[in-house]
């Protein structure tokens, strides 16, 4: 079942943790590719290491519109990131970033979009590990900023799998220098898709 919108229009962190297990699905030329979402960060309006911390402006105006809506955005010339934006009512912007998924569905497919000759070399684990690795795997792009995740089509969330807290750690957030110390990335403990960075 896909996540309908309410499980979106929570707190930030809490959806950041609960997305924990679900599977994320992408439809491709009638192709499922899935996978488990196994590390996300969170981000509102009022931490500095997000892009609505200075306000509204044409490319982050997804993360003040409607909860449940995928945020895309290209980073370092080369690389899409998936974010789904989620916040309580009275927050003014905020939104998940997706940072690993392990495959489920469709894999061949994914080796295939990752390719450049990698496929006979690639190790399954870093297939999807990292927010640029799995968009490029899933197909996920520019056309997909603003896409409502929760009317299933091409791009969802599904229930997925329940993860008990004891499964669950949280960690500072990649790559991040604003904000460094907030502990608001959270992984599946022990999963080998989570990505290999630690901080």
């Amino acid at each position: 079942m896909v996540l309908a919108r309410g499980f979106y229009s929570r707190d930030t962190l809490e959806v950041a943790r609960d997305l924990l297990g679900r599977m994320l699905v992408r439809v491709m030329d009638g192709i499922v590719l899935s996978g488990m979402i196994v590390e996300v960060e969170a981000y509102t309006r009022d931490d500095p290491a997000s892009h609505a911390y200075r306000g509204m402006t044409a490319r982050n105006r997804v993360m003040f519109g409607e909860v449940g809506h995928a945020y895309v955005y290209f980073i370092y010339g080369k690389h899409y990131c998936l974010n789904i934006v989620a916040r309580s009512r009275d927050v003014e912007a905020g939104a998940v970033l997706i940072r690993a998924v392990e495959p489920v569905e469709g894999v061949e497919v994914m080796m295939e979009r990752r390719g450049n000759g990698l496929k006979s070399r690639m190790r399954l684990e870093m297939l999807t590990s990292g927010p640029g690795r799995l968009t490029e795997a899933l197909g996920i792009d520019a056309r997909h900023n603003g896409l409502d995740l929760t009317v299933g089509g091409e791009l969802y969330v599904e229930e997925g799998y329940s993860i008990s807290d004891d499964m669950v750690e949280t960690t500072s957030r990649v790559g991040v220098v604003k904000g460094a110390d907030r502990p608001w990335r959270f992984i599946i403990k022990g999963n080998r898709f989570v990505s290999r960075v630690r901080v």
